[in-house]
């Protein structure tokens, strides 16, 4: 059951990722879309992400299904940083995002790559090589918190 969960999460993340852009009516539209695949993408990381720290007990097969997850969304919410979805609804996202898009896309990339090592390292099941994983996708997400993301008004 499990496994067709994340294969139908697979397939339905990559028929959205490709016309996402085109999808968006509205900024308000991107905005959520892109806020809901972050939600996604911490609530399933930080799973995997408390086993590396032994804040829960490890379960290496919960390791790989929740770090198959986040392989699959990890790339999903970067199409939805269009042009003019800076306004329209809250976000905490920073002007330098559009000003810098270039250094937004590498830092994205940068991201996705370390997301794609965690699912590879999850999979092993050795948890030394998830907690290396984990540290690295941390890392990722922070540089780009820092440079990208405002802080909770």
């Amino acid at each position: 059951m499990k496994r067709s969960l994340i294969a139908l999460l697979s397939l339905a993340g990559l028929v959205a990722a490709l016309p996402a852009t085109a999808q968006f009516r509205k900024a308000e539209d991107a905005i959520e879309y892109r806020q809901s695949a972050f939600t996604l993408i911490s609530n399933h990381f930080g799973r995997v992400a408390a086993m590396a720290q032994g804040k829960v007990p490890f379960d290496a097969k919960l390791a790989a299904e929740n770090a198959a997850i986040v392989n699959t969304l990890a790339s999903l919410p970067f199409s939805a940083f269009g042009e003019g979805t800076d306004k329209g609804k809250a976000t905490r996202a920073k002007a330098e995002i559009w000003q810098e898009m270039p250094k937004f896309r590498a830092a994205a990339d940068k991201m996705i790559g370390e997301v794609a090592k965690l699912d590879s390292a999850a999979k092993t099941g050795n948890l030394e090589q998830i907690k290396s994983a984990v540290g690295a996708v941390g890392q990722s997400c922070k540089a780009c918190h820092d440079n990208f993301r405002a802080e909770r008004k």
